[in-house]
């Protein structure tokens, strides 16, 4: 997504650019130190926090941020209502060669159920609790990112500590001074800035992917139990975008709503 590229190159910017523009430098903000106990102590808390299978989802959820496009239902919508048209017009089992050009896993495999003759109610149990999963799983990752967020700016308050505490016991060398409270200053930015402008927004980046694929579950859940029970397609159609609002009509659709409801 575009946007959260900009997104982190204009909060990380700003930072960087108000920086130097207030005369400061970059080299202050270059502390390995305080570096390796803000985000070593973070990692290291965020990893107690998480089971393993979610602190590597979570990892991997980073692509999903910056190079997953824009949710278009209508796309699926179509897809259903292609499906729905061949189960109304040839029969369930003429859904066999469609099978196998459906691209969501989700879809595929429960469709591949209907077309083996699975019981209705076995099926809905299956969806349901396979959706069931798929939220418990997702809001679990998004959490990682949450609890790193949390934990960020305490470890930072840590590397302060710290840092001050070096100051103290070396007063007497003054040449010593400058970097230990360079590393309690520096300590705290590193802290809160990862919090708010990288862990954070990750989490709530991912909440909101993680909400538009939930509602394609829902979508295809509704429409695989009326494909299955012979609803007519466009009745269909209709309660697949009843779910999403009128919104996201297609475009002809929406500006006859729109124009509905003036």
């Amino acid at each position: 997504m575009i946007i959260s590229w900009i997104g982190l190159l204009l909060g990380l910017g700003g930072v960087i650019i108000g920086q130097l523009l207030e005369g400061g430098h970059m080299d202050p903000l270059m502390q390995p130190t305080a570096a390796l106990i803000v985000f070593g102590g973070t990692l290291g808390a965020t990893m107690l926090s998480s089971t393993m299978t979610e602190f590597s989802l979570a990892l991997r959820s980073i692509m999903k941020v910056f190079l997953s496009g824009n949710h278009d239902y209508n796309v699926l919508i179509k897809e259903i209502i292609t499906i729905a048209n061949v189960a109304r017009k040839d029969g369930i089992l003429a859904l066999e060669k469609n099978v196998k050009e459906i691209k969501n896993p989700f879809f595929q495999s429960n469709l591949r159920h209907i077309v083996d003759g699975y019981d209705p109610n076995v099926i809905k149990e299956m969806m349901e609790v396979r959706i069931s999963k798929e939220e418990e799983e997702r809001a679990g990752v998004a959490k990682v990112w949450e609890t790193a967020g949390g934990f960020s700016p305490t470890v930072g308050i840590i590397g302060a500590v710290l840092g001050l505490i070096h100051v103290m016991s070396n007063l007497s060398d003054s040449s010593k001074l400058g970097a230990g409270i360079a590393v309690a200053f520096v300590a705290t930015v590193y802290g809160v800035g990862s919090a708010n402008l990288v862990f954070l927004p990750l989490a709530n980046k991912l909440k909101k992917i993680y909400h538009h694929e939930m509602i394609e579950f829902e979508l295809i859940y509704t429409a695989l139990v009326d494909i299955q029970s012979g609803l007519n397609p466009r009745l269909i159609e209709d309660k697949l975008y009843n779910i999403l609002g009128e919104h996201s009509l297609p475009g002809g659709e929406r500006e006859a709503a729109e124009r509905k409801a003036a």
